[in-house]
């Protein structure tokens, strides 16, 4: 039941977009992009065995999704996307069916202002500052291989929200605010996100603050999750240097400890040749507020080589070692968990895009 009715939400969006191209005002894309890899992983369940499997999204997660603009004139348009997550090596639905994207709004000589579902502003203007860019395999960016759930990572995607970003020349800023629709508080359950950045010749430079609020509990508090990122950027010849800062601190409604850590990270993307880019990148996060010898400290080396075949088509190969202190558990993935105090990982894969 749940495909068939993937299948007819689809089926549906594509035949509105056929009859929306039909206006000559109308600008309607067909996007994609697929990504499969064959990877193998140490520690990979509670008896430190070690397993080989397709995954689905080594570099970039797998999508579909459809955008589209009208020109309303005077500067002005309608902008609006709807994109579905694919896990490619058993053709599932990832997630909700639009569960990336799925927003409508304006754009003109302001910026632009959509509303609905999309990735938080965080997310967009940190990203590019990450080496290994939006891989699943492997980066710390979005959340870090800490013990259990403490991941300590940014706010991601956003429901319920109002997203604005302006681009100017050489700089620009973004806000988002999802609602936490929480009947009698405006507050509770809401996200909020802040940011700017520039480029100058080869130096670019960002910095985020967000704030995750968490539902109400009894006593009437909510958990408070606060985060800043630094991040910077600088071109030299072929080879692009990163460097990036996220502080992270959870205020518990309960009173206890709040959660704390710092997580770093810096590495390099080299353009070999035309068709090769080298990347080196190093995570590193340190847990605060834990009794001496109880925090894991987590930290991971990747290095990745990606050729291109074509514009829209490419080959990779990454491997990935990561290592917690004082025998706490550690994954490479941002999304799998770990049952070693380290853990290796490689894998190898193709990409296009549509």
């Amino acid at each position: 039941m749940k495909r068939k009715a993937i299948f007819q939400a689809v089926s549906v969006a594509m035949l509105a977009l056929a009859a929306s191209a039909a206006s000559a005002q109308s600008n309607v894309t067909i996007y994609g992009l697929i990504d499969a890899n064959i990877g193998y992983t140490n520690n990979a369940d509670a008896t430190k065995s070690s397993v080989f499997k397709v995954n689905s999204g080594g570099m970039n997660t797998s999508r579909l999704g459809f955008r589209g603009t009208e020109d309303l004139g005077g500067g002005l348009k309608t902008v609006w996307q709807l994109e579905s997550g694919v896990i490619l090596d058993t053709g599932a639905a990832d997630g909700d069916i639009f569960g990336r994207q799925a927003n409508v709004g304006l754009q003109g000589d302001f910026g632009r202002v959509v509303a609905g579902r999309s990735y938080s502003t965080t997310y967009d203007f940190i990203l590019p500052f990450d080496p290994m860019g939006y891989a699943p395999q492997y980066s710390w960016a979005t959340s870090a291989g800490a013990t259990g759930a403490r991941k300590d990572g940014m706010l991601t995607g956003t429901s319920n929200m109002v997203k604005y970003q302006f681009d100017g020349d050489g700089f620009k800023v973004g806000a988002t605010y999802g609602l936490g629709e929480v009947a009698g508080d405006t507050t509770a359950s809401a996200k909020y996100s802040l940011a700017a950045s520039m480029a100058s010749g080869p130096l670019a430079a960002v910095a985020v603050y967000d704030q995750v609020n968490g539902a109400p509990t009894a006593n009437g508090n909510i958990d408070k999750a606060k985060t800043i990122h630094l991040a910077g950027s600088y071109q030299i010849d072929a080879a692009k240097l990163f460097l990036a800062y996220r502080n992270y601190k959870k205020t518990l409604a309960s009173g206890a400890t709040d959660l704390r850590s710092d997580l770093f990270w810096a590495g390099v993307n080299y353009q070999l040749t035309p068709e090769w880019i080298l990347t080196g990148v190093y995570y590193y996060q340190d847990i605060k507020n834990l009794p001496a010898g109880t925090d894991a400290d987590p930290r991971m080396a990747v290095l990745r080589a990606r050729y291109a075949l074509s514009k829209r088509t490419d080959l990779y190969i990454a491997g990935a070692y990561s290592k917690a202190s004082n025998n706490k558990l550690v994954g490479v993935s941002r999304d799998d968990a770990g049952f070693g105090s380290s853990q290796n990982a490689a894998t190898v894969g193709i990409q296009h895009r549509f």
